[in-house]
């Protein structure tokens, strides 16, 4: 008896840690899981932060904050201080990101090419992926409808928003063989288990839709290429919906790496050796498994090189193990030891690949109070909406206000509920004052909810005669955004 009962607590609380890890709903019923195609996201930010391991933002950190930084709307990150590092020191780096050429570019799209911008204003050479391979995979939309799409939809707006095109490259998954190249090789290092557990793929799920998630790899990584800007530390600023790719990307590149750095127990650095079939005659092991001692030690000699010119005078290889203590070496030179570790690897042979960095930002919410969807024009605003048919959208969007004009002036209205509101937060009013105003106005009943929607209103109308005149003096130019190969 008492065994039974051990077997059913035991298969009680794995299920609880497999949904867990694995995002299915807890016991109050809420969906933790994160899906990059999913109509439906949890919006539980800090268990996000929590169940993912990703890192709050600290804005004290951030130089020249945009809004979206200083409203907490960018909430979260993986390695932004590698970043930050980057662009204290003038040092380059690249930021990446996409677009699905599948539908109408609306409101949410703009929030990355926000942070694009941002990234770009601070240094950054910026790579537009247009996912018209995955756009035929997951949405059977042909790769000429997607360069369309593209062209006439959202690149056309990413000149309008303000990318600029001297250091903005726009390319086409299928016209970049180097992107399909590169995610074969990192196929090589996952399996359809870690697809399932990432992505929750099943036995029907199409062998076209498995490959998107390589090819998006392929789109992160390859910048690092020699032939696309050479080794250098890469962002990805997305939604956290997105956050599976970022997630699978970051562990097929330290699978590639040749060494491992960590930090030791009692402070300091430990680096090891990854052996693995591609490197292990380069490391001294024969084909039998044995040690060959003299290869061992030239390797070793070159890392201590390394170390030593950073300045680091306790060494302590035990080349026999593969591995290295510095015990005089901190967390934060990690990333400067690695990347001169990734650069040794790359003349040994080795792919010397980066994880990519990463930041999240919060889902801006639809007019209907789900989340927003090219596919359902209704809980959205396009770019090229007229005004007349953004007014008409506001004026039916969920409003936070009471029931009656004498309940809101003694209760005030609800801002985190008001979908006009939290258009101005994220979209129309880059005045942290000004919109702290409004809020407090709101919220004490002094702002009626019909009158909220009308600064929303009259705010957007603002913002899309500016895009709209953007938009017309980009028109027959916007391939000066296209690389070379885009042609």
């Amino acid at each position: 008896m008492n065994t039974v009962i051990e077997l059913t607590v035991f298969i009680c609380l794995y299920h609880r840690w497999f949904d867990w890890v694995y995002g299915k709903p807890d016991v109050m019923g809420t969906d933790y899981r994160i899906d990059p195609w999913s109509s439906q996201q949890s919006t539980d930010y800090q268990r996000l932060i929590q169940k993912f391991g990703l890192e709050p933002v600290d804005l004290s950190s951030i130089p020249g904050p945009s809004a979206l930084h200083r409203r907490g709307i960018i909430f979260a990150h993986r390695d932004l201080d590698i970043i930050l590092n980057s662009i204290k020191n003038k040092t380059n780096f690249g930021v990446l990101t996409g677009l699905m050429p599948s539908g109408k570019m609306h409101l949410g799209h703009s929030m990355v090419i926000e942070q694009v911008k941002w990234f770009q204003e601070h240094g950054g050479d910026v790579n537009v992926a247009v996912a018209d391979l995955e756009a035929l995979a997951t949405r059977s939309k042909s790769l000429s409808e997607g360069r369309k799409t593209a062209m006439e939809e959202y690149i056309i707006n990413y000149a309008a928003l303000g990318l600029n095109p001297n250091s903005t490259n726009v390319y086409f998954q299928s016209k970049r063989p180097q992107v399909q190249r590169l995610a074969f090789t990192l196929g090589r290092k996952t399996n359809l288990s870690e697809f399932e557990s990432i992505y929750g793929f099943q036995g029907e799920t199409n062998l076209a839709h498995v490959q998107a998630p390589l090819i998006q790899a392929g789109d992160i990584m390859h910048p690092q290429l020699e032939e696309f800007g050479g080794l250098r530390p890469i962002v990805v600023p997305v939604g956290v919906d997105q956050d599976p790719h970022l997630r699978l990307t970051r562990g097929l590149a330290s699978k590639t790496n040749w060494f491992n750095i960590k930090d030791r127990k009692k402070g300091g650095l430990n680096v090891a050796l990854s052996i693995q079939d591609e490197n292990a005659k380069v490391f001294g092991v024969s084909p039998n498994g044995s040690l060959m001692t003299e290869s061992r030690n030239i390797i070793f000699d070159k890392i201590k090189s390394i170390i030593s010119q950073l300045g680091f005078a306790d060494i302590f290889p035990n080349p026999k193990h593969g591995t290295i203590e510095i015990p005089g070496a901190t967390s934060k030179e990690k990333f400067v030891l690695r990347n001169e570790l990734l650069k040794l690897e790359r003349e040994l042979g080795g792919m010397g690949l980066m994880p990519p960095c990463s930041t999240y930002h919060r889902f801006a919410v639809g007019m209907t109070g789900d989340k927003m969807s090219s596919s359902k024009p209704e809980t959205t605003i396009f770019m090229d909406d007229s005004i007349n048919e953004m007014s008409k959208k506001v004026k039916r969007a969920h409003s936070g206000g009471q029931a009656t004009v004498e309940e809101h002036r003694r209760l005030g209205g609800d801002c985190s509920k008001d979908v006009a509101f939290q258009y101005l937060e994220f979209f129309f009013t880059t005045d942290d004052k000004e919109l702290e105003e409004i809020r407090k106005d709101y919220e004490n009943g002094r702002i009626l909810a019909g009158e909220m929607k009308q600064i929303c209103i009259d705010k957007a109308t603002i913002w899309l005669n500016d895009l709209s005149e953007k938009r017309d003096e980009w028109s027959g130019r916007i391939d000066e955004f296209l690389s070379n190969d885009a042609f």
